[in-house]
């Protein structure tokens, strides 16, 4: 399946999670933890990207 019909079921999906009241809101705080934890994955928690890619 290609990308753009992949994206656009799941707009599809989005906005009727929505329009039913059932989607997920981000708090601040959860979309700052979030944050966090995905650069802490990225580039090990030191701040950097990795130098030794190869």
């Amino acid at each position: 399946m290609s990308p753009e019909k992949q994206r656009e079921i799941a707009s599809k999906g989005g906005r009727a999670a929505h329009a039913k009241g059932t989607a997920h809101e981000w708090s601040a705080e959860e979309a700052r933890e979030a944050g966090r934890k995905g650069g802490q994955v990225s580039r090990g928690g030191r701040g950097k990207l990795p130098t030794d890619i190869g």
